[in-house]
C-alpha cells in the first residue's frame, strides 16, 4: 500500500446556524493509504459523516485541505464513489437500469482529464453487467426496487459504485439499517469485493465489530461539537478474514476491547448526557 492516497491536513468545518456558527470538525488530520480500508467510529454527533462528505466533496472545509491522489478535492468526481445507508434508487428503474445510469454518465462520454473517448452501449452494458454479477445480483437484474429486499437493493448500490470503477470508495453506514443476519452476509460479501477489487475504502459505522472485521484502521472520533480524530488504530488481522474464525481470536478481541474503551470509558459523557 502507498501512503498519503488520501491526505487529510488541518480540516476544520464551521456550519452556520440560527445560533451562530457551530464547529462540527476542528484540526482533523488523516492519511489513508492506496487499497486501505479505513473504519470512521465514534457517538453519533462527532462529526463521522460530515468528514465522509468532505472526502467525496459534497462539501468544501471552512479550513484545511483534502488531497486524493496528490489533486485537491474541491467538488465531487467520478474517482470518489459514495453508498449511502439510504440506497437511493429510481424506484422506477430497474436494478440493471438503475447502475447503468451511473455507468452511462461516467463512460458514455469523453474524459477530458484522461482523454480516454466515450464508450459503446455494448461496451456500458457489459460494465454494468460486470458490477451486478459482482454483487451477485445479475438474476435480479430485471427487477424494480420494490420488488426486492432492502439487503438487495445495498447490493444495487454497492454495484452502482464499483461499476464506475472509482479509486475511492466511500460508505456511510451502509448496512446500519439491515437485520443483523442481512448485515453479516453484506460485510461477508464487501470483503471479498474488496480483496477482488484492491478498492480504498473509507466506511462510517456504529458498530465496533464490523469496524473490527473491515478495517485496516479504525479513526475513533472524539465527541462534538468541535470533534476531532481522538485515536487511530490500526488492525492487524490477517487476511482472508472469516467472522467465525475470528470470534475466538485473543488479536481480535483486543482490538474490540480497545475501540470499546474509547467509545464507552473515555468519550462516555455522550452517553451519560443523553
Amino acid at each position: 500500500m502507498t501512503a498519503n492516497y488520501i491526505e487529510i491536513s488541518g480540516v476544520e468545518q464551521t456550519f452556520k446556524t440560527r445560533k451562530g456558527p457551530f464547529c462540527a470538525l476542528q484540526n482533523v488530520n488523516l492519511t489513508v493509504a492506496k487499497g486501505e480500508f479505513v473504519a470512521l467510529i465514534g457517538h453519533s454527533g462527532c462529526g463521522k459523516s460530515t468528514l465522509l462528505n468532505l472526502i467525496a466533496g459534497l462539501t468544501l472545509p471552512t479550513q484545511g485541505h483534502l488531497l486524493c491522489a496528490n489533486r485537491e478535492i474541491a467538488g465531487p468526481g467520478p474517482e470518489r464513489a459514495v453508498v449511502f445507508q439510504n440506497h437511493s434508487l429510481l424506484p422506477w428503474l430497474t436494478c440493471f437500469e438503475n447502475v447503468y445510469l451511473g455507468v452511462e454518465r461516467v463512460f458514455g462520454a469523453a474524459n477530458k482529464t484522461t482523454g480516454a473517448p466515450s464508450e459503446s452501449k455494448t461496451q456500458l452494458k457489459a460494465r454494468t453487467d460486470a458490477a451486478l454479477a459482482l454483487v451477485g445480483l445479475t438474476p435480479a437484474a430485471q427487477k424494480r426496487p420494490g420488488e426486492i429486499s432492502g439487503g438487495m437493493k445495498q447490493r444495487v448500490g454497492i454495484a452502482r459504485a464499483l461499476a464506475m470503477e472509482p479509486k475511492v470508495l466511500l460508505m456511510d453506514e451502509p448496512f446500519g439499517a439491515l437485520d443483523a443476519l442481512t448485515r453479516a452476509k453484506l460485510q461477508d460479501e464487501l470483503l471479498e469485493i474488496v480483496a477482488r477489487t484492491h478498492s480504498t475504502v473509507v466506511m462510517v459505522t456504529h458498530d465496533v465489530d464490523e469496524a473490527v472485521l473491515l478495517s485496516d484502521k479504525i479513526v475513533m472520533m472524539t465527541n462534538g461539537p468541535s470533534a476531532t480524530i481522538g485515536e487511530v488504530l490500526s488492525v492487524e488481522l490477517p487476511r482472508p478474514r472469516n467472522r467465525v474464525a475470528l470470534a475466538d481470536s485473543a488479536q481480535y478481541l483486543h482490538y474490540r476491547k480497545a475501540v470499546i474503551d474509547f467509545l464507552y470509558t473515555r468519550q462516555a459523557h455522550v452517553e451519560k448526557a443523553a
